[in-house]
């Protein structure tokens, strides 16, 4: 059964996607904090993006690192952890922006052996969030969340 996303914007500021995935929030707490897991479900496969690097350091004061291959470039995304609650909360910085940096917040709330996602961006002004609309760089999510539900679905966490 397939998952309806929804993105909504809350705000001048703020984004908000939520959806449910097929798994307990322990299984899908771990595919957003354990790089191996992680780098197998993010990337929508549409966008034409490889993943070449992905390092994840989970825990307040950590960091993450992304570097993508696309068209010949590489493209870094990194920020820093600010919350790290297992498995129901996790808060991080986007720093590669000229325009300031945005705090992802996602929760995770166990519904019945699903969980339930929130996935809150506050971007630093509404230029920025106007940008990352106009870009396309928040249209993936969609697609990205149905890759983690095929993922977790072929681990065997939908069952």
């Amino acid at each position: 059964m397939r998952n309806n996303t929804t993105v909504e914007r809350k705000s001048e500021r703020e984004l908000v996607v939520t959806r449910t995935v097929n798994g307990p929030a322990r299984l899908v707490f771990e595919a957003w904090t354990k790089a191996d897991l992680f780098r197998q479900w993010w990337v929508p496969k549409s966008c034409g993006l490889n993943l070449l690097r992905c390092e994840m350091d989970v825990r307040v004061g950590g960091g993450y690192r992304l570097v993508f291959l696309h068209e010949g470039t590489e493209m870094a995304f990194f920020g820093q952890y600010v919350e790290v609650t297992p498995p129901t909360r996790l808060v991080w910085t986007n720093e590669e922006g000229d325009g300031g940096v945005t705090v992802t917040t996602v929760t995770f709330e166990e519904q019945g052996g699903k969980t339930f996602l929130t996935v809150h961006d506050l971007y630093p002004s509404k230029e920025a969030l106007d940008a990352a609309v106009e870009s396309g760089s928040t249209s993936g999510m969609p697609e990205t969340l149905d890759q983690l539900d095929e993922f977790l679905g072929s681990t065997g966490a939908a069952e």
